[in-house]
């Protein structure tokens, strides 16, 4: 995987955690236990240090930045959709957010909420603990249900399965010409999105 240091600070990986091949680390960037960082992430900790806790995911796409002196974190459990840009913002412990939304700098999504895909957060936004934080600008809709905390709880916890299938078993190889009759699937363990649950 492309990893780079700068002006000598390299970054830190904890050996538990996986880290797509694709993905690019620069700088002060630390990664913790459990942790996966997906295809196509970019952490670029040039200027701000790039926090990932226990067991929190960064998954395809992901931009992570900050201005100088500023820390962008994904605290323990966090989980961070599809495209999503963190910049200079915290995301607390069992919080997430949404596919291809935007965190500004000093903003604080706070433990165990939920910013909605495409949402867009403005700088030094907060909000209480289980807030559901949709639009652009974003706002705080309505708190979460105990069943909506528990499916965003279920989420992280199939991809910190998927850290351990990864380190597991994925490698990079060359495609078959033509389908195998008994073919295998993909073990996704049963868990259905949200909107397949109500």
């Amino acid at each position: 995987m492309p990893i780079y240091s700068i002006e000598g600070v390299v970054p830190v990986v904890h050996p538990s955690a996986y880290v797509h091949p694709t993905a690019v680390l620069i700088g002060d960037v630390w990664i913790g236990p459990d942790c996966y960082v997906g295809p196509a992430a970019s952490l670029r900790a040039d200027f701000g240090r790039i926090i990932l806790k226990q067991g929190s995911n960064v998954q395809d796409t992901c931009v992570m930045h900050a201005f100088p002196g500023m820390d962008t974190i994904v605290e323990k459990n966090g989980h961070v959709g599809h495209g999503a840009i963190l910049h200079g913002c915290v995301v607390g412990e069992d919080a997430m957010v949404g596919m291809n939304a935007v965190v500004m700098d000093e903003a604080h999504i706070a433990p165990r909420s939920i910013v909605g895909a495409c949402a867009f957060v403005k700088a030094k936004f907060t909000c209480e603990p289980g807030s559901l934080i949709v639009g652009s600008p974003a706002k705080v809709m309505r708190m979460l249900s105990d069943k909506e905390i528990a499916w965003k709880k279920k989420g992280t916890e199939e991809y910190q399965r998927l850290t351990l299938r990864s380190l597991a078993s994925l490698e990079e190889v060359q495609p078959k010409a033509e389908d195998d009759q008994d073919r295998p699937r993909v073990d996704a363990s049963g868990y259905k999105p949200k909107y397949e649950q109500e």
